[in-house]
């Protein structure tokens, strides 16, 4: 059995390769060896499937701190508004949300999977599920077809390895994509989780003290040994029974992994901003005059509001504050000692949940190994990649599943175009 172009892995940068190279009159096959296409595309954006990000490409790249300027040329060919454009002429409506993030106006995943199948019938893909690769073949010095678990081999002039990477186990991937280019000869650069809770043995974590508390719009920050921070997201987070979690704890997460290795660090230190919004002495001349406002009553009572109940007890019991005692008797040091903790509460983590329940895989094929403009492989001659399995990893919010279906689009056109010469 023959075809131009076999695609392996039916996530969004294979169902993006598949189209694209059927597009361009190739004879395409794509194999998964799940039993349904496009798992990890239905429990994306929590089940409404963040198609990509309307922000200029720029802020994209920025917001993909692994490699993202690896793909300015990739966006110069297929961006994030020929994204939109694609999906709405498979009759899928978007609507923008918050931070740029684009949605289908039906809030269902599963409505652009689907109008991806559809696409793909209409091009006559051929699609094997429940289908496993065992090895890709090289005869010759270029790439020759696959062969399946049950031995028998599929011949085509072009592969797309689009198999992800190691993050999301339960739809498929599980770093299949990484002894085959390899074997072709690339390099592998470490694997690590990202966008991933962090985990602490604090003694506050171990005692569940702050468990399921949430705070809204926070500094985050990474410190370095000596005190600076490597980053700071701001944006809410939440305290788990086995560390800390949420939007602005998933976006540091990288630079914690980074930091242990760089530093060969047992523990990292985290810096928590309660209030971005007020600077130190802001924040204090604030506190020191509701207290003396409010002399006779209650600590607690007196600074209602300031930050959330659990976390303002939990900051007065850290400053030797009784919340019970009267404002007008609380020394103005204590009052700093408090407004610092607002400010800076720093305690440690010392490291991540597993790769397999991360967002997103950290590492991959090299970069350096791929064509930026056809993402053909500079050392295997019809060999081409796309999506996680590259060494491309960006936050949450539209920008992995963005650099999925860009490089997909090009892996699967030039796929094809190469098949046919």
């Amino acid at each position: 059995m023959k075809f131009d172009v076999i695609i392996i892995g039916g996530g969004p940068s294979g169902l993006m390769a598949s189209i694209a190279a059927a597009e361009h009159k190739a004879k395409v096959l794509l194999i998964d060896k799940g039993n349904k296409l496009g798992r990890k595309l239905a429990i994306s954006g929590g089940g409404r499937c963040n198609v990509t990000n309307r922000l200029p490409i720029e802020e994209i790249i920025k917001h993909i701190p692994g490699n993202g300027r690896f793909l300015y040329s990739a966006f110069s060919e297929f961006n994030n508004e020929d994204i939109i454009a694609f999906f709405e002429n498979l009759g899928i409506e978007l609507k923008e949300e918050d931070h740029g993030r684009m949605f289908p106006v039906s809030n269902k995943a599963q409505s652009v999977v689907d109008a991806l199948l559809n696409r793909m019938e209409q091009l006559h893909v051929v699609t094997y599920t429940d289908t496993s690769v065992k090895d890709v073949v090289y005869e010759n010095g270029r790439t020759a077809g696959v062969v399946l678990m049950d031995g028998s081999k599929i011949s085509a002039d072009s592969v797309v390895i689009a198999v992800g990477g190691k993050s999301v186990p339960h739809t498929g991937s599980t770093g299949d994509g990484y002894p085959w280019a390899k074997k072709a000869g690339h390099t592998i650069t470490d694997l690590f989780p990202t966008e991933v809770p962090l985990t602490s043995s604090e003694p506050f974590i171990k005692e569940k003290t702050l468990q399921g508390l949430s705070l809204r719009s926070v500094g985050v920050s990474v410190l370095n040994p000596k005190g600076k921070a490597l980053i700071t997201h701001q944006m809410d987070m939440i305290f788990t029974h086995f560390g800390i979690s949420g939007p602005a704890v998933l976006r540091c997460s990288q630079f914690v992994v980074k930091a242990i290795k760089k530093w060969n660090l047992k523990n990292v230190t985290i810096s928590l901003d309660a209030r971005p919004d007020k600077n130190a002495e802001e924040l204090f001349q604030e506190i020191n005059k509701q207290m003396k406002e409010d002399a006779k009553k209650a600590v607690k009572n007196s600074l209602k509001g300031l930050l959330p109940e659990r976390y303002l007890l939990f900051l007065l019991e850290k400053s030797e504050i009784d919340p019970n005692a009267q404002s007008g008797t609380i020394s103005s040091e204590k009052i700093r000692t408090l407004t610092e903790l607002c400010k800076q509460f720093k305690f440690t983590v010392n490291g991540t949940l597993p790769i397999e329940k991360a967002f997103v895989t950290g590492g991959g094929i090299s970069v350096k190994e791929i064509e930026p403009k056809t993402m053909a492989s500079k050392i295997m001659p019809g060999l081409f990649f796309c999506g996680e399995v590259l060494d491309i990893h960006g936050y949450t919010g539209g920008y992995n599943i963005t650099s999925a279906l860009v490089t997909g689009r090009l892996a699967g056109m030039n796929a094809a175009l190469q098949a046919k010469k």
